[in-house]
């Protein structure tokens, strides 16, 4: 099986998963005549209202009341899936709504990351603390830089890559939560926080961003023209 056999039968897959688990609600969402866009915008202000939660320490706040911030991550990832199926089923997907959906994601997944920035979950040391945060943004951008500019050559880039938006998302998410869970844990039991998960964790986590864009470079290349000729 070679690399776009590979890549069709993993559409497939999330296409079939999809289904099964957003059917209903997203029939719901189109019998109440709510529009992708107000979806995005949904989603967007979702991701606002994480960084803020997450840029006030509430990860590190009691159990029962850390969960704002994980819950709202994974109601932005909702939204951004909800506004695309809403979009096919209706037959409203259009280059604008396209432009504005991949802008307002952009916008979202930067604002989130500030959020971890300005809280310092990302490194106690400042100046670690902002090298890593500022390059997590840029690895994100280029990720979804490199697919917009592969597409403008003709080649479909959906699918390739480790940690397309939704597995970062998820990701993320669940980093949150295992955050709030081990700081809690350690601060009850030895009296003492353990603050070395989150900063372990966002070094993994750039890791797979930068694997990420070698394997969108690697694909784009060998799926490119070879053709030398360029216009003067």
């Amino acid at each position: 099986m070679n690399d776009l056999d590979q890549i069709s039968e993993k559409r497939r897959k999330e296409k079939e998963l999809l289904e099964r688990f957003i059917g209903r609600p997203v029939q719901y969402l189109i019998a109440h005549n709510v529009t992708p866009n107000i979806l995005s915008y949904m989603g967007f202000f979702c991701s606002l209202l994480t960084s803020f939660f997450i840029a006030i320490g509430s990860i590190h706040f009691p159990i029962y009341i850390a969960w704002p911030a994980p819950f709202l991550f994974f109601m932005a990832g909702t939204f951004d899936i909800f506004d695309g199926e809403v979009a096919r089923r209706t037959q409203q997907d259009s280059p604008t709504g396209a432009f504005l959906d991949s802008n307002i994601d952009r916008i979202s997944d930067t604002v989130v990351i500030i959020g971890l920035i300005y809280s310092q979950l990302i490194n106690m040391n400042s100046v670690i603390n902002y090298i890593l945060g500022f390059s997590i943004i840029f690895a994100q951008l280029m990720i979804s830089y490199t697919r917009s500019r592969a597409e403008s050559e003709g080649i479909s880039m959906k699918g390739i890559g480790l940690m397309e938006r939704a597995e970062r998302i998820i990701l993320l998410m669940i980093a949150l939560i295992i955050e709030s869970w081990v700081y809690n844990i350690f601060l009850f039991i030895t009296g003492s926080p353990f603050l070395l998960f989150f900063p372990i964790f966002i070094i993994f986590y750039l890791g797979t961003l930068i694997y990420t864009i070698g394997q969108r470079v690697v694909f784009s290349y060998k799926n490119l023209p070879k053709s030398t000729e360029r216009n003067s």
